[in-house]
């Protein structure tokens, strides 16, 4: 079997190409045959006012292309600027490998790809906001 496999728990929402699809009561698998399908979990969403970070920002750009209410097209100059700024701040080893994971995921117009890697980067972005006292 190729394509994507999602691994729902009992009532997950999923965003698949723009319908919001829950699942039964049951743990279920779904395989996602079509390439290039807009793939969102719910729970993993940003939510608007959750975007209060510069990560958090060019996360949220990536997710508003895979539910849809964003323009690819448009989207990409945002997400390369933004990565390029936090490539400016992030500059160990493994953040600069994500950040370019995302940079080419971006140009592949693979934003699934490209919302994972910059995802990878939360945690390092929560430690060194904890390690600078406002």
């Amino acid at each position: 079997m190729t394509g994507l496999v999602l691994k729902l728990g009992p009532h997950e929402r999923v965003l698949i190409n723009g319908a919001v699809v829950e699942n039964g009561d049951r743990r279920s698998k779904l395989a996602i045959m079509t390439p290039n399908a807009h793939i969102l979990r719910l729970r993993d969403a940003i939510h608007p006012e959750e975007v209060n970070t510069p990560v958090r920002r060019v996360c949220y750009i990536a997710q508003l292309v895979l539910s849809g209410d964003a323009d690819p097209a448009e989207a990409r100059l945002q997400l390369l600027r933004g990565i390029e700024q936090l490539s400016q701040v992030l500059t160990d080893h493994d953040s600069r490998g994500q950040l370019n994971l995302a940079t080419t995921a971006v140009l592949e117009e693979n934003h699934y790809m490209a919302l994972r890697a910059l995802r990878s980067l939360l945690p390092r972005e929560e430690r060194l906001f904890a390690a600078c006292p406002s």
